[in-house]
């Protein structure tokens, strides 16, 4: 009996270190058909949940030796937010919120990877302050590799402090990309 318990823990270790394993070395680029920024917040004084997304534009990933010495600029385009209300997404593009005529990008970079951390500055309507991306899981693929990432973001930190109360002040963000090499 024992033996299965050392057995389904060695193949759990085993599945989360493959789940987080570094892809090979190079550069990448964010493929962003295959890529995405999903979100959740909170509405209505917190009682309901929001759902979103916003589209990459572009990216890349550096993958070096020691790892360390990674990586990473995403360009996501702010008028992509969709959470399937047409009024919702509208007033959130506004000058009010993302103002996204005058701010069409919101960019992350991070210059390093510490374990499966990648800390980095993200830029919201000109404000950049820093945020740590943590890495979930990847997995190489055939030219590329696959990532999924979590953060946790204050909006208000970002200068967007519209509708206090009544819109999400922290959103939970899931970033799912596809690399390719470049």
């Amino acid at each position: 009996m024992k033996s299965n318990e050392t057995n389904a823990n060695a193949n759990a270790n085993a599945n989360n270190d493959k789940a987080t394993a570094a892809p090979a070395l190079g550069h990448y680029a964010i493929d962003p058909a295959a890529s995405t920024v999903e979100f959740t917040t909170r509405h209505v004084f917190g009682l309901l949940p929001v759902r979103g997304t916003f589209t990459i534009r572009s990216g890349s990933v550096d993958i070096a030796e020691p790892l360390g010495g990674s990586g990473v600029r995403a360009e996501i385009g702010t008028a992509s937010l969709s959470t399937g209300s047409r009024q919702r997404d509208r007033a959130v593009r506004s000058a009010r919120f993302l103002d996204a005529e005058r701010h069409p990008l919101m960019t992350f970079t991070g210059d390093r990877v510490d374990g499966t951390t990648v800390p980095g500055t993200l830029t919201v309507c000109g404000v950049a302050r820093p945020v740590s991306l943590r890495i979930e899981e990847s997995a190489s693929t055939t030219g590329g590799f696959t990532a999924l990432a979590t953060a946790r973001i204050d909006r208000t930190e970002f200068g967007v402090t519209a509708s206090r109360g009544m819109a999400g002040r922290l959103l939970a963000v899931t970033l799912r990309v596809h690399c390719v090499r470049a």
